[in-house]
């Protein structure tokens, strides 16, 4: 398939940046509000993918991001909804915790969504490019080559500048790992705002998006924790017979299984988050 790029010029004055709504009807629309209490105009958000997936609300959470009118770049999930597919492309490991959990909650997911919320995700680039503070800004979901590709923050710097590379640009804002970092080398950057539809494995029930903003040339990013009613969209996918271990982990800060995390991550599992 032919990527999709989608230029949207320059931006000015502060930038928010989300990932991962993850069907979290409650999360987003709190997200709503806090990019209101900071006073970020649409025009200036944007979402790193993946809007459908775990939680209850899959059909609510597109049409809410459809009536927000907000930059968003296509996850793995939006494409292979587009596509029909009876997984959801995740790159998780044959037969792995994830990879059985996924079989729940994807065909739940893909039942869910109707035609008119099709249509809108027909709309939706692969990935965004744009001018920030003199910067050359690049949006990602997971790689350039691989929509699923994990990208931490203990992957090689190498592997990283490849791509930042490969884009021309001195930002790359990427998706789909769910946890926040930043990695900053000289004048480039990587930044992976996390999710805010589960939690970031740190035993807290918030999650966590992330605003850019520009001071006398200099890039500087503040993460922010979002704090939603965790307990009601928990309840919501229990009512939706909706993995166990997933509503739980709204309520425990932590994952399931660390499945898909590189050692450095996986020892990190309940910590603190630092940045």
């Amino acid at each position: 398939m032919e990527k999709e790029i989608k230029h949207i010029g320059d931006l000015n004055g502060p930038v928010l940046v989300f990932g991962g709504v993850y069907s979290n009807l409650h999360a987003l629309e709190a997200l709503y509000r806090s990019a209101a209490d900071h006073k970020i105009p649409s025009t200036n958000i944007i979402c790193t993918g993946d809007i459908v997936a775990y939680c209850a609300h899959p059909v609510e959470c597109v049409d809410f991001m459809r009536e927000w009118d907000v930059h968003t770049i296509a996850g793995n999930v939006e494409l292979n909804l587009l596509d029909q597919a009876d997984d959801c492309g995740c790159n998780f490991s044959e037969g792995s915790r994830c990879d059985l959990l996924s079989k729940q909650w994807y065909p739940y997911a893909k039942a869910q969504i109707k035609p008119d919320q099709i249509d809108y995700i027909t709309t939706i680039p692969h990935h965004i490019k744009f001018s920030y503070g003199g910067k050359k800004v690049t949006v990602i979901h997971g790689t350039v080559e691989n929509v699923s590709g994990f990208i931490f923050k203990s992957t090689p710097w190498a592997e990283k500048n490849s791509i930042l590379q490969s884009e021309d640009s001195d930002i790359i804002i990427a998706g789909h790992c769910g946890l926040p970092f930043i990695d900053r080398h000289e004048d480039k950057i990587w930044l992976n705002a996390g999710v805010i539809g589960m939690p970031a494995n740190d035993a807290q029930t918030n999650t966590w998006y992330t605003i850019i903003d520009s001071k006398d040339g200099d890039i500087q990013v503040t993460f922010h924790k979002l704090h939603y009613q965790y307990q009601k969209a928990a309840d919501a996918m229990i009512e939706k017979n909706l993995p166990l271990s997933y509503a739980q982990t709204l309520v425990s800060g932590l994952w399931d299984n660390c499945d898909i995390l590189p050692e450095v991550e996986t020892a990190q599992q309940g910590r603190e988050i630092e940045f």
